[in-house]
């Protein structure tokens, strides 16, 4: 268990099976936050098993056999923590914020928990009617239900285009051996990374790691990654009910760890990033066609997509979908303006100090990046990375993303009249 010392004052142990542990100290505040990362989220999963990874976190909190799932609340709340986790296409995370003093007895019980569930089938059946109502809350959220709607054809055939929750079918077809056979491929110290920041010396957490995690047995099956090729999809879906046309517009982007991506998040945050991007202001506040618009990035280990969501009036779709193809079509061809890049710069490094300064945001940096750079940037690395985006970089990400035949899009609603072709999306 040899320890590095890193800048950031940030520690990292290997225990004795393989499990890496990563702190960051916070003497200021007296709170820890720790996490427990499975290095595997739901693209890891066979069609048959999609929703499998994010039912098992469901599971981990059913209870185990020293833990019925009113106790892990019950001891959890009597320490005032906060016991958290979720599910993403690449990773699931665990995670608890204690009180100093209170982080044995949480690191334990969440420990408990992800090493020793039951997997009950009387558990099992009540906790797919919950999921099932989970699904349906998505499917009810245009703006959750349109994103689906278009991730599934822009990825089609390929498990990143797959729902996280799964399906209906695939959620009602578990039991305790499939999930016991997937927590047992993937729960294991080849997958699993601990962090935490926060009030904590990093020696006592390793031994709290080695305590609990040290018997666990190597062995597990690491995520097989294929890339995925991308489509340019048009789905048009009609759903009276709903009052609004929702829209969700995409395009493949760069990696997650591709050098130009300070230039991909300044060109999001530009496009429709915040209250002043291009399409906030434009779409918004000069013509009024919509009251939410944005635009989002999603990076992956191998691929990536940037897309925008807005939300209209049938007749008024149309001119959203021209202004927003306006947008792209601008900032591809016209180099930023030095006032636009300053502002942009000035927003990220914003965001970036303020989201460190919680124990919670510190444990889930040291997670991404570790697990995407296997190393640690400074803060002054960071600022140094968003300072050193030129206009050129910006423009150069944009000529990539935003091409025609590769741009699609979905829209959600009442759409009789609502005439959208391949023609439209040209940029």
């Amino acid at each position: 268990m040899g320890n590095v010392q890193l800048e950031r004052d940030i520690c990292v142990s290997r225990l004795s099976n393989g499990i890496r542990v990563i702190t960051e100290p916070m003497p200021a505040v007296r709170s820890v936050a720790v996490g427990l990362w499975i290095g595997t989220g739901s693209r890891c999963e066979t069609a048959a098993e999609n929703g499998v990874s994010h039912f098992i976190e469901h599971m981990l909190f059913k209870g185990t056999p020293a833990r019925s799932a009113e106790d892990i609340a019950r001891q959890v709340d009597a320490i005032g923590g906060n016991l958290d986790a979720f599910t993403g296409r690449e990773l699931v995370g665990y995670n608890v914020k204690v009180l100093d003093e209170h982080l044995p007895t949480a690191f334990e019980i969440l420990a408990d928990m992800l090493l020793n569930p039951r997997f009950d089938e009387e558990d099992i059946e009540k906790e797919k009617g919950v999921v099932l109502e989970e699904l349906k809350m998505e499917t009810d959220s245009p703006e959750s239900y349109v994103h689906e709607l278009f991730v599934s054809n822009f990825w089609k055939r390929h498990p990143l285009g797959r729902p996280i929750l799964g399906t209906k079918r695939t959620i009602e077809s578990f039991n305790a051996g499939m999930l016991r056979s997937y927590h047992g491929r993937y729960y294991r110290p080849e997958n699993l990374t601990i962090t935490a920041a926060g009030h904590l010396r990093h020696e006592d957490l390793v031994r709290l790691a080695e305590r609990h995690f040290g018997g666990l047995a190597e062995g597990g099956k690491q995520p097989e990654l294929v890339t995925p090729a991308t489509e340019a999809p048009l789905i048009l879906k009609n759903r009276r009910s709903l009052q609004q046309v929702h829209v969700c517009l995409g395009m493949p982007t760069i990696r997650t760890t591709d050098p130009l991506r300070f230039a991909c998040y300044t060109l999001n945050v530009v496009l429709g990033g915040g209250m002043s991007s291009r399409l906030f202001q434009n779409i918004r506040e000069r013509q009024g066609l919509a009251y939410s618009i944005f635009s989002e990035l999603n990076l992956y280990q191998d691929t990536g997509m940037m897309a925008v969501y807005a939300g209209t009036g049938v007749e008024t779709v149309r001119k959203l979908v021209e202004n927003v193809m306006a947008e792209l079509r601008r900032l591809k061809n016209e180099p930023l303006p030095a006032e636009e890049l300053r502002h942009a710069k000035d927003h990220m490094k914003g965001s970036l100090m303020l989201s460190l300064e919680s124990t919670t945001s510190r444990m889930g940096n040291l997670a991404r990046q570790w697990l995407n750079f296997g190393r640690f940037y400074t803060l002054d690395e960071l600022l140094a990375s968003i300072e050193a985006v030129t206009a050129e970089q910006v423009q150069e990400v944009a000529r990539g993303s935003f091409q025609t035949g590769r741009i699609g899009l979905a829209m959600l609603g009442r759409l009789e009249g609502a005439a959208i072709s391949a023609e439209d999306l040209v940029c």
